[in-house]
């Protein structure tokens, strides 16, 4: 008797319900809106430190502010007027959220001020006059902000100061400018001369082994790891290890590539989850989640292809998120594409199913009576002596 409940209790572990590892859901894509019926030409966007307001810049002097929850309706956007014809090519917010810098070509540097929606130039433009600023941030302090520019130099700014330029910087172009999340520390990405760190007194050194990439974007994403990570063309990251007390002795990580995607990076945006979101050419996104050290792709080329072709061929101008995998993509062009993650898969109600689980019931309590009847001694004997009973 012993052994047939043995066998009972193992049949009856066997029949509780699994639970299966969940698995990463698909990205459903959707086209809330088109700007303009000509193509912008954008070239940035910013999410504002609330997480309230989306600020995008582009050709020909072109601003706007958008809602960052509800991107598909027109109501609530603020057309701005800079009053210039030269295109913006990046946007910072400060840390408070009240303003934001705008760089852009022929020396704009230009503030966004939230009380009265202007657009204006900052103190000490003459020192940069004619030349081509690339890229813009705030160090979370939000005392200095860098600007980098087409000719490699970098430059210090505040509006007390106006602009400084560093020493130490090369000729290479600034591609993109990252500063640690709760350290005053950057890092600036250039196209031939590597990966540079900009230390908490504005010195700049340039990181060892990183001059053979090109470099097109750079993130500190998550602000619980003195680390950042760069990203080049050829599908290839490396993370930066920042050394706190002195920058200059930062390192860097094992050159890492992802052979197994089409395409190519251009550039890349901020996660809600503390990760990045990897823009790629052909219309795809990647997501790099530096605390685990893992990236997966989030929308496929070929997807995105098969939803909208026209769409799919612009270039992603900026992607932001309002909560995990869920949020909104800006083309170059001025579409606003939506993203949330596919519904799940309901179960078929259908009549072969039905029929299917009704033998299941029929069968498997037969089947554990009669596991315990061949395990059972005294089942069986209550059995024979049921059957000379019948039979008498």
């Amino acid at each position: 008797m012993r052994r047939s409940m043995l066998v009972l209790a193992v049949l009856m572990l066997m029949l509780l319900p699994s639970v299966p590892a969940e698995s990463e859901s698909l990205i459903q894509l959707k086209l809330e809106d088109t700007l303009e019926d000509n193509d912008l030409g954008l070239h940035a966007g910013a999410l504002s430190p609330d997480g309230l307001w989306v600020l995008i810049a582009g050709e020909d002097g072109y601003a706007r502010l958008l809602s960052a929850d509800d991107a598909g309706d027109r109501s609530g956007d603020v057309e701005l007027n800079s009053g210039r014809t030269q295109a913006f090519q990046d946007l910072a917010w400060h840390p408070r959220g009240n303003t934001a810098l705008m760089a852009g070509d022929f020396g704009m540097a230009m503030r966004y001020d939230s009380e009265d929606y202007s657009i204006g130039p900052v103190n000490g433009t003459g020192a940069i006059f004619g030349l081509d600023l690339t890229s813009v941030e705030w160090r979370p302090a939000g005392d200095y902000a860098y600007f980098g520019a087409v000719d490699g130099s970098i430059w210090q700014f505040s509006e007390g100061t106006g602009f400084i330029q560093l020493e130490g910087t090369r000729t290479s172009e600034i591609t993109d400018i990252a500063c640690h999340r709760q350290e005053n520390i950057c890092i600036a990405a250039t196209l031939s001369h590597g990966l540079a760190v900009i230390s908490q007194t504005h010195e700049v050194t340039y990181l060892s082994g990183t001059s053979a990439q090109t470099w097109v974007g750079v993130d500190c994403a998550d602000p619980t790891l003195n680390e950042c990570v760069g990203f080049a063309s050829g599908l290839k990251t490396q993370a930066i290890r920042l050394d706190i007390v002195d920058p200059s002795q930062s390192t860097t990580e094992n050159l890492m590539q992802f052979g197994t995607l089409s395409g190519d990076f251009t550039t890349v945006s901020r996660g809600h989850d503390g990760s990045t979101l990897i823009h790629m050419a052909p219309f795809a996104t990647v997501r790099q989640q530096p605390l685990i050290s893992e990236a997966y792709i989030q929308i496929v080329a070929e997807d995105a292809a098969a939803w909208d072709p026209a769409v799919s061929s612009r270039s992603i101008a900026f992607v932001w998120e309002n909560d995990q995998r869920e949020g909104f993509i800006i083309t170059s062009f001025g579409n606003i594409v939506s993203f949330m993650p596919e519904p799940p898969v309901e179960i078929d109600n259908s009549i072969m199913t039905v029929a299917v689980l009704a033998a299941v019931v029929v069968a498997v309590p037969g089947t554990i009576l009669g596991l315990v009847y061949m395990n059972s001694k005294t089942l069986q004997g209550w059995y024979m002596a049921w059957r000379k009973r019948s039979k008498s």
